[in-house]
């Protein structure tokens, strides 16, 4: 019984193999959406584990006929994580880089923090959809899924969200030069 619509149902009804089907199918994708949403894998780890409890709820919303359950999922991670945002401004913080020439590793540490900053310093709505489309390589149409937007929206966001990354980006080359 893989149908997922099944597994739903059984997962409510306390059939832990159920869920946890379920969890592996999906964990990863909404485990990478937050990470990039939040810049912190303690934050992301959360999101998931809240996300995927939400889903035992009796009232979690979903309805199979609406869209896809990962859409559902990564959704409700979205608005947990804009929750989460809004409560707590964090410094992004990532894990140290080990390679061979230190130099080497600290310059490509350094441009992805700035990377990652650049990426955090975006509005939500432009900051999900580079990393839908970007980051998670999702097609417009699936990312206009995954947001419960118009496919038009995702281009011009996207437009724009790469627009403005862009200019961050030469600025700190600017700064450093």
């Amino acid at each position: 019984m893989t149908d997922e619509k099944d597994l739903l149902k059984l997962a409510a009804k306390g059939n832990e193999a159920a869920f946890l089907k379920l969890y592996q199918r999906h964990q990863g994708p909404v485990f990478r959406f937050a990470l990039h949403m939040s810049g912190r894998v303690e934050t992301a780890e959360e999101i998931v584990q809240d996300v995927f409890l939400s889903l035992l709820s009796p009232a979690n919303g979903f309805v199979a006929g609406n869209g896809s359950l990962q859409g559902y999922l990564i959704g409700t991670a979205r608005n947990m994580i804009r929750g989460h945002l809004r409560r707590a401004r964090r410094f992004v913080e990532t894990e140290p880089v080990i390679a061979a020439d230190l130099l080497e590793a600290i310059s490509k540490e350094q441009e992805l923090r700035e990377l990652q900053a650049a990426i955090l310093s975006l509005p939500p709505n432009y900051r999900e959809v580079i990393a839908l489309c970007d980051l998670e390589e999702l097609d417009y149409s699936q990312a206009a899924g995954h947001l419960g937007c118009p496919l038009g929206t995702v281009r011009s966001r996207l437009h724009r969200a790469r627009a403005i990354l862009a200019a961050k980006l030469q600025k700190r080359v600017r700064c450093t030069a």
